[in-house]
């Protein structure tokens, strides 16, 4: 059975992700043209990029096959959800997987390319989606394997 506490967070948590990233995103096509670099904190660029396919631009003419993948994991996300929603903090890697991936998804439809705008030394443009993304991975990662444990 979904806990329905656990389903509230995560659909706030991916709603405010969602909303945030489109905003920051409309902010950097409406304020920077395609390609211009600006610092804005040391080792910290604002660049406007568009990204055609998935991390580090890999599978940039993947097209519909993109959109059928990201389907396919929301869709093993939202099983997992369903199985696991009373585990603690469960909720949060969910709402920063599924709102990470409905941000990137919607321009991907939208505009047939991802907005990508934080650029750091030795790493390709990202957006918040992108950062709300690993980010879940990580806490998914902790949520999987629990507080670290300590021999007794």
């Amino acid at each position: 059975m979904i806990s329905g506490r656990a389903a509230a967070h995560a659909a706030a948590l991916a709603l405010a992700v969602v909303a945030t990233d489109q905003a920051t995103k409309a902010l950097v096509r409406g304020g920077v043209e395609l390609g211009d670099r600006d610092g804005i904190l040391p080792g910290v660029e604002l660049v406007y990029v568009r990204n055609r396919g998935v991390a580090f631009g890999l599978l940039a003419d993947g097209g519909p096959l993109l959109v059928l993948v990201g389907a396919a994991c929301v869709a093993a996300l939202l099983a997992f959800f369903a199985l696991h929603s009373r585990r603690p903090l469960v909720w949060l890697p969910t709402g920063l997987l599924l709102g990470g991936a409905a941000g990137n998804l919607i321009d991907r439809l939208r505009d047939g390319f991802v907005t990508d705008f934080i650029d750091l030394p030795l790493w390709p443009a990202f957006n918040l989606a992108d950062a709300c993304i690993t980010i879940g991975v990580l806490s998914l990662l902790y949520v999987l394997e629990g507080p670290p444990r300590h021999a007794d």
